[in-house]
């Protein structure tokens, strides 16, 4: 299969269908088939040939939905940026997949001579915003208007589709290598247990379209039909309008966002009663939050999603039966899809309620990282994706995230490598040595927390390390709680003891991860 199939059947089925909402523009899936035909035209106009990067920086929109679209029809491989890096980390990635092609919005231009200086092989920059057309870029709607439609390469199967870049345990990202078929086994395989979409569905994105986590959700509603509808970014009152207005049936959110929805004082101007299905990951809900929910998205079911990058994203699912009956603390079963066990350090299988690794297996596990042959060879073991999440399985296959393997934490829905994070830190030029550790927070499931040594006669803030961390990367990265100690415990070989640095935040808690 190839990920432009779902636009092809929906032409043939219901072409005068609304496919995407955005503000005041709504455009039918012909409208957008021919747009994303158009774009693909474009593309190739600017040299895009098989097998090029194209990479996208920008807010949610309806023409993220068509780049999405367009890319592949042009055979090309798609490149969803981060927008929460630094342009430091932008470039990298840029250079890293030799991307030559980038399209940004209003929310970016401003950053483009900095990514430009960190990136000088990038040739051409597509402007997707609202404004005018900035000097020295190309305007989107001036690609579509070209009228050089191009037929769909219809570029598929094993072929690489997209490289998805995820932070980094050396403290530089990794792409993530995934085919057509890993994205489309994922997406089929969700879908198959009826939790998520159908095609009268009306979706929201309000996660980041970059995330693979949203980009799941919008290719599986993209693969059954229905409708897509688009905020820039989360925010609670344009998502609740958005729902009123739109009568939005499903949408993905992370914990803290629904926290932030039920938090808001006007929740209750607004008539939620549509929403049939809320998909949420990264961290586990309290039942005292799932019960606020339920009262306000009244009749809505919870899914629960378990998985990373390198699994296209979902290895298992929580459904809505398992959370009315009082199995919140799990991540759920296998997808139907996927194959999943937990093995001890020599690779044994470890019997029921026994900690040891996740690891998962099936035709959703990634093709590789980009360019980093050794480190896929660490992650992809006799088939098996070693996720680095320590856990067990209950008798009757729950699986239950308890610990993490790889030194990440997982903040607001973010992967943060504790590594990334020190190398930026150490630079400081009153930095003697430091940590970077996960621990418990109310909001954000955990936060980032430092604990640091200062050189002799120096004092640091958490102020300071904290606008000197975000000037190297993302802001979400920088630490939130800070620590400043006489000297770091260390083993007998040297190694920072970080299990003792996080002892005393979690010692009232059953699982040393949230």
């Amino acid at each position: 299969m190839y990920m432009t199939q779902g636009l092809h059947r929906a032409l043939a089925s219901w072409p005068d269908r609304v496919m995407t909402v955005c503000g005041s523009r709504k455009r039918t899936f012909a409208t957008v088939a021919e747009r994303v035909a158009r774009l693909a035209g474009g593309l190739r106009q600017l040299g895009v040939q098989r097998g090029d990067r194209v990479a996208m920086l920008a807010l949610n929109s309806d023409r993220y939905s068509e780049y999405l679209l367009a890319v592949p029809w042009a055979d090309a491989v798609l490149n969803p940026v981060n927008i929460r890096w630094s342009p430091q980390e932008i470039s990298y990635s840029l250079v890293d997949s030799g991307t030559t092609v980038l399209l940004v919005d209003d929310a970016f231009a401003p950053l483009l001579p900095a990514i430009r200086a960190g990136a000088p092989d990038l040739a051409t920059v597509v402007y997707c915003g609202e404004e005018h057309i900035p000097d020295g870029m190309v305007g989107f709607e001036d690609l579509i208007a070209l009228d050089l439609p191009l037929e769909d390469a219809r570029r598929g199967g094993d072929d690489l589709a997209g490289i998805f870049y995820t932070g980094g345990t050396t403290g530089f990202p990794k792409g993530v290598m995934l085919s057509h078929a890993n994205l489309t086994v994922s997406v089929l395989g969700s879908l198959a247990t009826g939790y998520l979409m159908d095609e009268d569905s009306v979706s929201l994105h309000a996660a980041p379209m970059f995330h693979l986590a949203d980009f799941a959700t919008w290719y599986a509603q993209l693969m059954v039909g229905g409708t897509h509808v688009f905020v820039p970014a989360f925010d609670p009152v344009a998502v609740l309008q958005a729902i009123d207005t739109h009568r939005v049936t499903d949408m993905l959110l992370v914990p803290v966002m629904v926290q932030l929805l039920l938090d808001h004082p006007a929740v209750g101007e607004y008539d939620l009663s549509c929403v049939r299905g809320i998909l949420y990951g990264a961290a586990p809900i309290s039942e005292a939050l799932l019960a606020r929910a339920l009262t306000v998205f009244e009749g809505a079911g919870f899914t629960q999603a378990y998985g990373m990058t390198e699994v296209a994203p979902i290895a298992t699912l929580l459904g809505p039966r398992d959370h009315r009956a009082g199995r919140l603390r799990s991540a759920g079963r296998a997808a139907p899809h996927s194959e999943v066990r937990v093995v001890d350090a020599d690779g044994r299988v470890a019997d029921p309620g026994t900690v040891g690794e996740v690891v998962v297996r099936g035709g959703h596990a990634m093709l590789g990282y980009w360019n980093r042959p050794d480190d896929t060879a660490a992650a992809v073991r006799d088939g098996w994706m070693h996720t680095g999440d320590g856990g067990y399985l209950d008798a009757d296959g729950y699986l239950y995230i308890v610990d993490r393997i790889k030194d990440m934490i997982v903040s607001g829905g973010e992967n943060v490598y504790s590594a990334e994070v020190e190398n930026a830190i150490a630079e400081h030029p009153d930095v003697a040595a430091c940590a970077v550790i996960g621990v418990p927070d109310p909001e954000w499931g955990e936060r980032v927390h430092a604990v640091l040594v200062c050189r002799p006669g120096c004092e640091l803030t958490l102020e300071d390390v904290r606008a000197h961390t975000k000037s190297l990367i993302a802001g979400y990265k920088a630490p939130r709680s800070l620590d400043v100690v006489a000297a770091l415990p260390v083993s007998g070989a040297g190694k920072i003891l970080k299990r003792q640095l996080r002892e005393q935040y979690w010692t009232d808690t059953t699982r040393q991860v949230n």
